[in-house]
């Protein structure tokens, strides 16, 4: 049970990173058109994207069902969400799409979401690692 306890706040982390990433998914890929001529970003990139996310989204939440999620698991999540945030700015940097300014902004805004997420789970992991070690 201490176990458990100790996973808590790491996997509804996770949790909430499954499902927001799999309604980002789903939103992407159903909405691009749409998406595309409100953010001036390419349909293309937004359907990709919202592809990617879904079976990201179904990993997330592997992780976030089991009693005690794997570290090496987190640590796998964790990398994944700071490269698509980076990856997010710099796509912004390398001038390959030119957005509006609603377009940085939904760029730079889930970015720093992603972001948020990755830290989340890495203060999850240590409180876990913190826990069980007491």
């Amino acid at each position: 049970m201490h176990t458990v306890q100790s996973y808590s706040f790491l996997r509804r982390v996770l949790a909430l990173d499954a499902v927001s990433s799999a309604a980002m998914g789903c939103a992407l890929v159903a909405l691009a058109p749409l998406l595309a001529s409100w953010l001036n970003l390419p349909v293309d990139l937004l359907q990709q994207s919202g592809l990617v996310l879904l079976p990201f989204a179904a990993f997330v939440g592997y992780f976030a069902s089991r009693p005690q999620p794997s570290r090496v698991g987190t640590w796998v999540l964790i990398a994944l969400n700071a490269v698509w945030t980076i990856d997010s700015i710099l796509l912004l940097m390398s001038g390959w799409v030119e957005p509006n300014a609603l377009g940085h902004a939904f760029v730079i805004g889930q970015a720093l979401i992603v972001g948020v997420f990755a830290e989340l789970e890495f203060i999850g992991l240590r409180r876990a690692s913190t826990a069980l070690a007491a």
